[in-house]
């Protein structure tokens, strides 16, 4: 597919009623990178079953706060679940950041994470292990099979909606309510 002017980042990524793909029926994903190479997401409404606390432990992180057992980490998405993003508002930078626009990025260096041990983090974040990715014309190709609906981010919405109202809230920001759509599609 031919590169495009489609410009993804810093959008929301909504599934289709119609999502075949199981691993986003009804997700919602924040577009971190888009480039003619591909795409890089971050799911925000899949939690996992790890908490801030037990991944701490695990990376020998010291934090005595037992706050962090009730912060859930998130399943970003299918690729790389080994790796940890941190999707954050932006009042400072770590060794790997990347920005998404001028209060929104995403950091994947373990310096932030000790940070947030600290609370001397972002005021706003959430991690994410793992993330979506889509080679060069995917994610277009897959808009064009209308798989998606995008919209601009929503600070709000990724950092203060209850989980289980993401996807409908996201709809909402278009005027829609994704839950009265038909799960199949055509084309006019």
């Amino acid at each position: 597919m031919p590169a495009t002017n489609l410009q993804l980042q810093n959008q929301l990524l909504i599934a289709m009623p119609g999502m075949r793909d199981s691993r986003f029926s009804k997700s919602v994903s924040v577009i971190a990178r888009h480039t003619n190479d591909g795409c890089l997401g971050l799911v925000i409404n899949q939690r996992t079953q790890t908490s801030l606390a037990d991944l701490f432990e695990h990376l020998n992180i010291e934090s005595d706060d037992e706050f962090f057992e009730t912060v859930q980490v998130f399943n970003g998405g299918p690729v790389q679940p080994e790796q940890g993003f941190v999707l954050h508002n932006t009042d400072q930078e770590w060794e790997s950041t990347l920005n998404i626009t001028s209060d929104l990025s995403v950091t994947t260096s373990r310096d932030i994470l000790d940070d947030i041990a600290r609370h001397e983090g972002p005021e706003k974040y959430m991690v994410c292990l793992g993330c979506a990715s889509w080679e060069a014309g995917q994610i277009e190709r897959e808009l064009l099979e209308n798989t998606w609906l995008t919209c601009k981010t929503d600070a709000a919405l990724i950092f203060d909606a209850p989980l289980e109202t993401r996807w409908h809230a996201a709809s909402q920001l278009l005027g829609i309510d994704v839950r009265l759509m038909s799960g199949t599609s055509g084309h006019a």
